[in-house]
């Protein structure tokens, strides 16, 4: 049986940018929303390292804001590399989904 979790991880963090493009996110809501589009194995310790990882490269930065519950929470927006990182990331997925699809279909 194929393990799934293996074909999702290299595309994970390419995922996570784009969640964050969409608007600034803190941690434990990106992996809902992940879970939502069928990472459903998609845990908090797995998210964190990575987020961790982007901030690091600059794809990301982050702040903390007041929570309507509880303490403050960290939320993550893209800068300007992000940006261009998630462009290049879309690039690189529609040419990896191509050959694949293309080796699948037998062309």
């Amino acid at each position: 049986m194929i393990d799934k979790s293996q074909l999702m991880r290299g595309t994970l963090e390419g995922c996570i940018v784009s969640i964050i493009s969409k608007g600034e996110t803190y941690g434990y809501e990106i992996v809902l929303q992940l879970q939502s589009y069928g990472f459903s194995d998609t845990k908090e310790g797995t998210i964190y390292p990575l987020l961790i990882r982007l901030e690091k490269k600059e794809i990301i930065s982050s702040k903390y804001r007041k929570s309507p519950l509880g303490p403050k929470r960290k939320y993550y927006f893209l800068t300007k590399n992000g940006k261009e990182y998630l462009k290049e990331f879309n690039v690189a997925w529609n040419d990896l989904k191509k050959i694949v699809d293309n080796v699948l279909e037998g062309e």
